[in-house]
């Protein structure tokens, strides 16, 4: 059965504020509490993730991600409310996007021959 794939991101002002590898690195994040962990496990340098969660959190008019160093807890990285939200609503998108995409593309009887 043939489908149709496609990749969305959010813009900002012509900048990526959130895109399929953002979601990813901040689920990573949220996963193992912190960004060289998260970075590690996608195959991302250190330097691009914090990169990716500072341009986040300073395009976001909440933080969707926050650091916490040293301390009696040892420090970590936390992915805040706001940023459980945006990765649940990115994905929401992205999944009507795509059943829009293949509805649309499975009335187009022609491409299926």
């Amino acid at each position: 059965m043939k489908q149709v794939k496609s990749r969305i991101w959010i813009e900002q002002e012509g900048e990526v504020f959130l895109g399929y590898g953002r979601i990813t690195l901040l689920k990573k994040v949220a996963e193992t509490r912190s960004i060289s962990a998260a970075a590690k496990a996608i195959g991302m340098s250190y330097k691009k993730a914090w990169n990716l969660i500072n341009t986040m959190n300073t395009s976001s008019s909440q933080p969707l991600v926050v650091t916490n160093t040293g301390g009696k807890d040892g420090g970590g990285t936390k992915v805040t409310e706001y940023g459980h939200k945006m990765i649940a609503e990115f994905e929401t998108l992205n999944i009507a996007c795509e059943t829009f995409l293949n509805e649309k593309f499975n009335a187009l009887k022609e491409i299926e021959k």
